[in-house]
């Protein structure tokens, strides 16, 4: 028995990714490495000192979670370039994906940033955008997206890809299925976008069929409606967006992450419990949440009781621990 609920503590802390407050391995730390068994920790201002202080809290962590016999963390930052670069000076700054003209632009950004993020022992970034920002939109993407064009998309991204994981580190594409057509702010509202599974697969999609082809590591879901898929959930909560679109048509087997579950989007508007529900129905991976707060330990007891009481759940929990477990053997193994 002991065993058997050790292991359902494992397959729910695996499937968060969770946010802390503080520059040094701490309590929270602890209790979220030690008691939750969380697979993995993202890092944002409120964490990064000095590179040597993020060396020493990156490290730390890992050395806690070794000694308490769980698998290695994903350690991971949003670290895109220009608008969202949470690392600051003396970390290498680049004016973002926009300001790209070539593949050796792309090469350039991903390799230092890849080297940088490796020395402090940061392992994953949530990068890089495979958001499409078409001409003609006010796109709340243009600004952090390559540009307007799939191929341009698709070409430069996947030599980020290549190169952050050439160099150790993996690489996140977001935000599938494509949030470029988007005018609102999911961390503010819950956008809508009405346009069908054929649109979105002759343009949005194609930079992340691409990327899947090539090996990304993990995908993170939007926050968006897409009214023509799924007219009730968002694509983190969407069943339709993930098995459906993403695994079964799309064939990705990789793992999948929520985007930010405080965001406005969905905070406001879906009690946690609920949100859980249809993450492991829909069959994500991890659940992001990146602020500190009693919504971790909820989400972690909710995963459980969903094992407990659900064999389909339980089926498809072992199937998310393996993928999980892969990635970090694949890229986290000594």
């Amino acid at each position: 028995m002991i065993a058997e609920q050790s292991h359902k503590e494992l397959l729910a802390g695996q499937r968060l990714m969770a946010g802390f407050d503080g520059y040094e391995f701490n309590d929270d730390l602890r209790f979220l490495i030690g008691n939750l068994k969380v697979g993995g920790l993202i890092l944002f201002s409120r964490n990064l000192g000095t590179p040597e202080e993020i060396q020493q809290l990156c490290s730390d962590c890992q050395a806690y979670a070794s000694d308490q016999g769980t698998p290695p963390l994903f350690i991971s930052i949003d670290q895109e370039g220009g608008q969202v670069a949470r690392l600051k000076p003396p970390f290498t700054q680049f004016p973002g994906n926009p300001a790209m003209k070539n593949r050796a632009d792309a090469e350039y950004f991903a390799r230092v940033t890849a080297t940088e993020l490796k020395q402090v022992g940061i392992n994953m970034n949530m990068a890089p955008v495979l958001d499409v920002a078409p001409e003609g939109v006010n796109s709340i993407m243009a600004d952090r997206a390559f540009g307007g064009d799939p191929k341009w998309v698709s070409k430069l991204a996947m030599v980020v890809i290549n190169t952050f994981q050439k160099n150790g580190v993996m690489a996140v594409g977001k935000h599938f299925p494509g949030i470029g057509r988007t005018v609102l702010d999911s961390h503010l509202v819950l956008p809508d976008l009405d346009i069908d599974e054929k649109e979105l697969t002759e343009f949005d999609l194609i930079p992340f069929q691409v990327a899947i082809k090539g090996n990304v590591a993990g995908l993170m879901l939007s926050h968006i409606r897409y009214t023509g898929i799924d007219p009730v959930w968002p694509a983190s909560l969407s069943p339709d967006v993930t098995t459906r679109l993403l695994r079964e048509k799309m064939d990705y087997h990789g793992v999948v992450i929520t985007d930010d579950l405080d965001m406005g989007a969905i905070k406001p508007r879906y009690e946690i419990r609920t949100a859980v529900r249809q993450i492991l129905a829909a069959d994500v991976d991890i659940a992001l949440i990146c602020h500190k707060g009693p919504d971790i330990k909820t989400v972690w007891k909710c995963i459980q009781k969903e094992l407990s009481t659900d064999a389909q759940r339980l089926q498809m929990g072992q199937r998310s621990l393996k993928r999980i477990l892969q990635l970090k053997q694949d890229y986290l193994a000594d």
